[in-house]
């Protein structure tokens, strides 16, 4: 594979993944709700982004950073949310 390919290859997670997390709090935001969200799922997303993270020994890259550490940082805020029923007195009122 040429050195470019490879560049773009280590962007794709890096910019994939942290959309992917942003839309899931996005939408909670959006519907006052963690109805259906999973704390344990998105923290044991946030432990396996960490973990890759140390696997890839890309401590300094920026694909590393904002795609393993960054999405980390808002999975466990997504499983903060999700643990204390964000939302959940909005649901309740008539």
């Amino acid at each position: 594979m040429t050195p470019t390919l490879i560049k773009f290859a280590g962007w794709l997670p890096a910019l994939i993944i942290p959309t992917a997390t942003i839309i899931q709090l996005g939408t909670i935001v959006k519907n006052h709700s963690t109805q259906g969200v999973s704390y344990l799922t998105w923290s044991l997303f946030g432990v396996a982004n960490i973990g890759l993270y140390i696997y890839t020994e890309k401590y300094s890259a920026l694909q590393s950073i904002l795609g393993l550490l960054g999405s980390a940082v808002l999975d466990f805020i997504i499983a903060a949310l999700a643990l204390v029923n964000y939302g959940s007195s909005f649901a309740e009122e008539p």
